[in-house]
């Protein structure tokens, strides 16, 4: 029997605060206008595909920032979703684009709002919860990505169920012209059968040289040695089409198979991207940072350096090709993932602008 799932304080969203002293004037344009004052827009999940995390608003500052009022609340549509599936918290980053909000809730439903009032414009519902159950607790969904070539807009979702959709960003539906009526079906992709329910996809794709990307979350509690491998996948942007796949663990024949020694690279799985990645748009490069393989704990059925796991890789979006990359652990036993995207920064060095990526681990 199917049951309402309880709404919970995670589910009840109070997206958006403005100042008490603005008397109620709205923070941008119409719903699908221009860009907001200040062009302070959240396109991408940090911000950018760089990762600032940097936002050039400023009307909220230390001397009004006690004047901020909650004007209104929004209640994620999760709550009318009669399914059994389980679901956590709500980790969903909403992004700002062209005066409106898009949200993603931890059903994977994807929502569009009017900032200035909350009133829902459309909603999306994927349905990834009557696939399968993906591994690290159920449901959620971290965030989702915005892209646009000057003529579409698209909010493009992976659900935790292996489906990449691309939305109108405009009218809430799928695009008819990508995949098989706006969804590409990853499951048969992503790992082997009997293992589909090790992964899951809960972090926010990625565009970078008109090619979208994903990282993949993979069961790292388990007790055997065999997983499914972290590998990469690129789509063309437009069409759904897949362009190429990197094999995080490398096959035979790769580059970096003699780094998994006693044919471990055969078996072994994870070195995923479970959290987000980054995009130099000018290089056309997108950076990787890599995790831990089976297991996290134990290493002793996979002797050697292990390429790529706990590594930063960089690849050619266009292509899947590997441009270079930095392993930060050789054959890790401690659960030293990178955790998050690099940022792109540039530094000043004796006087000369040098471009730099700096990763967190």
């Amino acid at each position: 029997m199917k049951t309402r799932p309880r709404t919970s304080a995670f589910s009840l969203l109070p997206l958006l605060v403005l100042l008490a002293t603005c008397g109620g004037e709205a923070p941008g344009e119409e719903p699908g206008g221009g860009a907001t004052r200040g062009d302070a827009q959240w396109r991408h999940y940090a911000a950018d595909r760089a990762s600032s995390k940097y936002s050039p608003a400023d009307e909220i500052d230390a001397s009004n920032v006690a004047a901020l009022e909650v004007v209104w609340r929004w209640m994620t549509p999760d709550a009318g979703v009669e399914t059994d599936a389980p679901f956590g918290n709500l980790k969903g980053t909403p992004l700002m684009a062209n005066g409106v909000l898009y949200a993603v809730s931890s059903l994977n439903l994807v929502s569009a709002l009017d900032p200035t009032t909350g009133e829902e414009l459309w909603t999306y519902d994927p349905k990834a919860y009557e696939f399968h159950t993906p591994t690290h607790g159920g449901f959620t969904q971290r965030g989702i990505e915005y892209w646009a070539d000057g003529e579409e807009e698209r909010i493009l979702l992976v659900t935790g169920t292996q489906q990449l959709v691309s939305i109108d960003a405009k009218t809430g539906r799928p695009d008819p012209e990508f995949g098989d009526n706006g969804v590409v079906d990853m499951r048969d992709d992503v790992a082997p059968p009997g293992q589909l329910d090790r992964t899951g996809m809960n972090s926010p794709a990625i565009v970078c040289a008109d090619t979208i990307m994903m990282g993949v979350t993979v069961d790292d509690f388990g007790l055997t040695q065999q997983m499914p491998a972290g590998d990469m996948r690129g789509y063309d942007v437009r069409t759904g089409e897949k362009k190429w796949v990197f094999h995080t663990v490398p096959e035979e024949g790769e580059p970096g198979v003699e780094t998994w020694l006693e044919d471990s690279h055969r078996f072994s799985g994870n070195s995923n991207v479970w959290s987000w990645m980054s995009c130099d748009e000018e290089l056309g490069y997108v950076y990787l940072p890599l995790g831990t393989p089976t297991s996290d704990y134990y290493g002793g059925h996979r002797p050697g350096d292990n390429l790529y796991a706990e590594s930063l890789v960089a690849l050619d979006a266009d292509t899947g090709e590997r441009r270079w990359h930095f392993q930060g652990v050789h054959h890790g036993i401690w659960d030293y993932d990178f955790p998050c995207a690099p940022n792109l920064v540039d530094l000043e060095i004796d006087g000369e602008i040098v471009p730099a990526i700096a990763q967190e681990s």
